[in-house]
């Protein structure tokens, strides 16, 4: 879980309005492989509910806000984002859930890797045993 962090962006100011920039082994520490954004998440839904064998990912909130449950198999810890130039960088092996979404959230996801269907583990007592033999 040491690994995991916030990461602030920078945020360029200027009066026609602000810009922030995520680049490649610059703000994040990894290639940018995939990138996919959730929307829309209806009132009371919960996303994420897995960890990865080997993705890491970068976790902005662009609008709105929502929560970040983590958990390495021995600790859980709570992330609220809510602004638009903090990233949370979650490493592989780490399970994560997303729920407490506000009104027209978006949540924009960064991966390491393309989409492998067998790089996700879904059985949280599989991963127990997974991290706890790493």
């Amino acid at each position: 879980m040491d690994k995991v962090k916030i990461i602030e962006l920078p945020k360029i100011l200027d009066d026609r309005g602000n810009l922030s920039v995520i680049e490649e082994l610059v703000n994040i520490p990894f290639k940018i492989k995939r990138v996919f954004w959730i929307y829309d998440v209806p009132g009371g839904e919960k996303r994420g509910g897995h960890a990865y064998i080997n993705n890491q990912e970068f976790i902005v909130a662009l609008s709105g806000s929502f929560d970040v449950i983590i958990n390495d198999g021995k600790r859980k810890k709570t992330y609220s984002l809510n602004r638009s130039y903090y990233g949370l960088y979650l490493p592989k092996g780490i399970w994560r859930q997303m729920h407490n979404f506000s009104t027209n959230s978006l949540a924009l996801v960064i991966s390491s890797t393309i989409y492998d269907r067998d790089d996700y583990i879904y059985d949280y007592n599989y991963f127990l045993e997974f991290v706890n033999n790493d």
